[in-house]
C-alpha cells in the first residue's frame, strides 16, 4: 500500500476538545470577572456607609453665625427695678427633625429651631457635664415652655469644666426655686449645660432673654429667673396672672 493511499485516522475525543478550546471565542471581561466585580461593589458600598456614619457622628449638629454681644440697655428710671438681662431677637419656634443641621444667627440662642421629640427636646432638666450631649436644638424647647437654661463655657482659661464649677452647678440645681408664675418645681425647669460658642464664661437664658455673666453667680441667676421667667415663652404651662386693678 502506497503512502498516498493511507488515510488520516479519525480525530479522537481529545483532539476534538483541543480544537474546541482553541477555536472557542473568549468570554467578555464582565462575564469572566462578574463575581469579583460584585464583591468589589459591595465592599465599596459598605465603605461608603461606614464613612457616612462616621461623618454624621463627627460633624457638628449646629453652627453659630455670630457670638452675641448685646449693646447696653437704657438705664431704668430712679424708681424702677433694674432690668436683668438683655432682650434678644425672636428667631421663631420651628421644629426640625432629629439630626438636622441648624445654623443659629446669634449664640447663645434664646429662641429658634429645635427638636420636638421625647428626650431629645425638651431635654431632661438637670446638670449636663462637659462631655454630655446637650445641644441648643434640645434645650431651646425647654425655653419655649418656660424653662431656664444656664450655660457654662470651657474655652482656654475658663474654669467652667473644673470640679468646683461642676459642683456649683449641681448645688444650684438642687436649690433652684419654683418658677415665678406657674410654681413649677425648680428641678423641672432648670437645665445646666456646656456651651462654648459665646462671649462670656456663663449665661442664663429664658425665651428671648439672655443674662451674660463674667463669673458664676447663683443669686443673680435666681433673680433673673424670678424677674423674667415665664413672661415671654410662647407655650406657657399655665395662664399668666391677671394684673391687679389699681385702686379707684
Amino acid at each position: 500500500m502506497t503512502s498516498s493511499s493511507r488515510r488520516t485516522p479519525p480525530p479522537t475525543n481529545r483532539t476534538r476538545s483541543s480544537r474546541l478550546l482553541r477555536t472557542a471565542p473568549e468570554r467578555p471581561f464582565l462575564e469572566r470577572h462578574r463575581s469579583k466585580l460584585l464583591w468589589g461593589l459591595a465592599g465599596a458600598a459598605l465603605i461608603g456607609v461606614v464613612a457616612m456614619a462616621f461623618l454624621n457622628a463627627t460633624s457638628p449638629a449646629y453652627a453659630c453665625s455670630t457670638e452675641w454681644e448685646p449693646a447696653p440697655t437704657s438705664a431704668p428710671g430712679p424708681d424702677a427695678t433694674p432690668r436683668l438681662g438683655y432682650v434678644q431677637d425672636d428667631f421663631g419656634q420651628a421644629h426640625v427633625t432629629i439630626g438636622s443641621f441648624v445654623k443659629y444667627v446669634l449664640c447663645p440662642p434664646a429662641s429658634g429651631k429645635h427638636y420636638n421629640a421625647q428626650s431629645e427636646g425638651p431635654v431632661r432638666p438637670g446638670v449636663y457635664g462637659p462631655d454630655d450631649q446637650a445641644t441648643p436644638m434640645g434645650w431651646i424647647h425647654n425655653l419655649e415652655h418656660g424653662g431656664v437654661v444656664v450655660l457654662y463655657r470651657c474655652a482656654d482659661g475658663d474654669t467652667g469644666c473644673s470640679d468646683e464649677a461642676q459642683q456649683a452647678n449641681r448645688d444650684l440645681f438642687a436649690s433652684f426655686p419654683n418658677s415665678p408664675i406657674c410654681n413649677m418645681p425648680g428641678a423641672s425647669t432648670l437645665v445646666v449645660a456646656r456651651f462654648d460658642q459665646m462671649a462670656w464664661p456663663y449665661a442664663a437664658l429664658v425665651w428671648g432673654q439672655v443674662l451674660p455673666l463674667e463669673s458664676f453667680d447663683a443669686q443673680r441667676i435666681r433673680d433673673f429667673y424670678a424677674q423674667q421667667g415665664e413672661l415671654t415663652n410662647p407655650e406657657p404651662f399655665c395662664p399668666k396672672p391677671t394684673p391687679t386693678p389699681a385702686p379707684a
